[in-house]
């Protein structure tokens, strides 16, 4: 019965990863209300999950799992997103889209008929060096994600700015149109100019 509940279990988990997405080069400030309110116009989305970045203190995220609710919702998801470029949050700086693997998966059942080992490697271990090269490249990698995850940060901040600004711009344009409509100004501009559109 284990087994067969096993394989069942591994089943429903490979139909998981076929109607899932993988995106990255996310915001930040990205959350799950956010993606669901920009992936929902291709199909409803089931579920949102985050992958924390490990490199970090802060785990921030920058890549999340997107299940959809069948896989050919995640597959038109993919090419539509490969066809043209898809921002979320409003950043200048398209999301990439593939269809996800069972390795970027937290949580994954082991499949049926195989198991996993680990063990300590001894110094005089040939894979000793190369596990040694791979920490220290792990941590020029978080010194790196650090420092550019902290310059998006402010060119963020500093594009949140500008559309502020730029709103509050057009906002008050809008309404010194709206008030030389109201008080006659642009009536008797018209009448000075010759320009009669305004006599309606």
């Amino acid at each position: 019965m284990d087994s067969v509940k096993a394989k069942a279990d591994y089943a429903a988990f490979e139909e998981r990863v076929r109607r899932t997405v993988y995106v990255d080069n996310l915001s930040p400030q990205v959350n799950e209300s956010i993606l669901k309110s920009a992936f929902n116009q291709f199909g409803n989305v089931q579920k949102v999950e985050f992958i924390p970045n490990y490199a970090e203190e802060s785990n921030m995220p920058c890549c999340v799992l997107v299940e959809m609710d069948s896989p050919e919702l995640a597959k038109e998801l993919v090419q539509a997103m490969s066809n043209q470029p898809f921002m979320v949050f409003g950043m200048p700086r398209p999301v990439r889209v593939c269809a996800a693997e069972m390795e970027m998966f937290e949580h994954r059942p082991q499949k049926p008929g195989t198991k996993s080992t680990c063990q300590w490697l001894e110094p005089q271990n040939p894979d000793f060096t190369i596990a040694d090269k791979l920490k220290e490249l792990t941590r020029r990698h978080a010194a790196e994600a650090s420092f550019l995850l902290q310059y998006q940060l402010e060119e963020e901040e500093k594009l949140a700015k500008q559309q502020v600004e730029a709103l509050e711009a057009n906002y008050k344009k809008y309404e010194l149109i709206e008030k030389i409509l109201k008080d006659g100004t642009a009536k008797r501009l018209g009448h000075h100019y010759g320009i009669n559109e305004f006599d309606a």
